[in-house]
């Protein structure tokens, strides 16, 4: 599993967004500023505070050390005794402030005097600070004296000390001093933890400042999002209210313009498309009054066709066949247009399948061409009329382009039933297999003069649709397969729904199989 696949499953979906959401990222780089700032001057302020508090302690105390040696060393006689040089550094020890002090001389190196022989002694000395306090330095103009004060800062123990030395004399004893830095450091330790409080809040403050900020910022932008969504819903009326004139007013003006666009677009299309349903609904209602007459006159002249002269009998067939052709076009025109105005709806009943496939088929004549194997007792309720088009479209069609034997099987799924309708044709071109529901499509485009208009399969997927239902097309091992799946119960009439009319025989429809 790769790190990508890893994140992904540790953080669902649904977290993922709301971490990358823009009021968290929002939120975290103010908290990240702030943080990064008050850790800044936090760590400054300390750092300097540190060394103040630490200067100011090491420099009193040195200072008070150098005043007191120099005070208690004139009365000290020369070639001091040990028990003299205690003295020595009690009396420096005990000028006020507190710190210890180890006295030594190189005369008695045995003795090592200590105002605290218990706590502190020569050994308790840095051996770099001895070595340096011991070393002289040059004497020239600007430095008149051998030896100097050192001092350096030491833990003993786990506790602070500043441990500062000095030679007396040349030949005079040396002084160290001890002074404990625990209150210095007990004073740091609060300060960082009031510099660690004033952080957190800080950082507490950042992110409701942020929030805030983030309210005030992402609330124009979930107005637009919200508007945005309406408007891909359908309500193109929707629009922002403009307030200010800062970048996120001039968005809101740009959207409101791209609606209003968007409106007036939409409208000049619906008008259109209005206009040519209308057209198509009243060219095919006013064809529908000759055509009557026509396919009357028709139906006599194809009765005495067998008595009329040779020679007119071919031209008598013909006008029959193209009028009855165009009568069903006009039909399917009409239940086109229906489908589209959304005026069609279903007269539901509850039938037995397999009936309804079997008047389909004796009602055309089909039964010695049609093999069918669909078991009794499948009840579903739809509209017998409708369902009789989507099944005389689909086996018509598997008759005319696939060839016999055309097999219609029927089973129940569930809550649906299946039908498949397969021939033993050559099967449907890759190519146009995505196209066999569009209208007026056929396979051989030169064809023109067929005898179907490339409606039939668009009428039957619309009535299928009305149903809740569907219909696919594939290529099975032999001939083409069309399967029609349906709810065993239809969908719930939409509002303003209003019966179709009839249709004509949509199976002498031929399309693009």
């Amino acid at each position: 599993m790769t790190d990508h696949q890893t994140t992904a499953r540790r953080f669902p979906t649904g977290r993922w967004r709301r971490l990358r959401s823009l009021r968290v990222r929002l939120i975290a780089v103010f908290a990240a500023v702030a943080l990064l700032a008050a850790v800044s001057a936090s760590g400054i302020a300390y750092w300097l505070n540190r060394d103040a508090v630490l200067k100011r302690a090491q420099d009193t105390a040195l200072n008070d050390f150098r005043v007191s040696l120099t005070r208690n060393v004139s009365e000290l006689p020369l070639n001091a005794s040990c028990p003299e040089l205690a003295t020595l550094a009690s009396n420096v020890a005990s000028s006020g402030l507190t710190y210890d002090v180890v006295v030594v001389d190189p005369a008695h190196p045995e003795c090592s005097a200590s105002s605290d022989p218990a706590n502190f002694t020569l050994a308790d000395v840095p051996a770099a600070l001895q070595s340096t306090v011991a070393k002289p330095r040059e004497i020239t103009e600007n430095n008149p004296y051998p030896y100097h004060l050192y001092w350096q800062r030491q833990n003993l123990e786990g506790r602070p000390f500043v441990i500062g030395g000095t030679k007396v004399v040349p030949n005079g004893p040396t002084a160290y001093m001890f002074k404990s830095l625990e209150n210095e450091r007990a004073d740091l330790n609060t300060l960082g933890w009031s510099l660690a409080i004033a952080t957190l809040l800080a950082l507490i403050g950042s992110a409701l400042l942020a929030q805030a900020a983030s309210a005030t910022v992402l609330r124009p932008v979930k107005r637009l999002g919200d508007a945005a969504r309406r408007l891909g819903e359908g309500h193109l009326d929707t629009r922002l209210e403009v307030e200010g004139s800062d970048e996120l007013a001039d968005l809101a003006r740009t959207f409101n313009r791209a609606a209003e666009s968007l409106h007036e677009q939409v409208e000049e299309l619906s008008a259109r498309e209005a206009q040519s349903r209308r057209f198509v609904a009243d060219m095919s209602h006013e064809l529908r009054t000759p055509l009557t007459a026509m396919t009357a006159v028709t139906d006599i002249l194809e009765d005495e066709a067998e008595s009329l002269d040779p020679m007119i009998e071919p031209a008598v067939r013909l006008v029959v066949s193209e009028t009855r052709r165009l009568s069903d076009l006009v039909e399917n025109l009409m239940e086109v247009t229906r489908f589209d105005a959304g005026t069609a709806k279903l007269v539901a009943d509850e039938v037995d399948v397999a009936d309804l496939i079997m008047s389909c088929i004796d009602g055309r004549a089909w039964y010695d061409a049609v093999e069918l194997d669909a078991p009794r007792g499948i009840l579903a309720v739809v509209d017998p009329r409708r369902l009789d088009v989507v099944f005389a479209n689909l086996i018509g069609n598997a008759l005319k382009h696939g060839g016999s034997p055309v097999r219609v099987k029927v089973r129940q799924d569930g809550e649906s039933v299946v039908v498949e309708v397969s021939d033993s044709g050559p099967g449907i071109p890759e190519d146009v297999l995505p196209h066999v529901f569009d209208r007026f499509y056929k396979a051989d485009r030169g064809r023109a003069r067929s005898e179907g208009s490339g409606l039939g399969l668009s009428i039957a997927m619309a009535n299928a649709q009305i149903h809740g239902g569907t219909i696919t097309a594939a290529n099975g091992e032999v001939g083409a397969v069309f399967t029609l799946t349906l709810p065993l119960a239809p969908p719930p009439p939409s509002a303003g729904e209003a019966e179709g009319g009839p249709v004509g025989d949509a199976a002498e429809d031929k399309d693009a199989t």
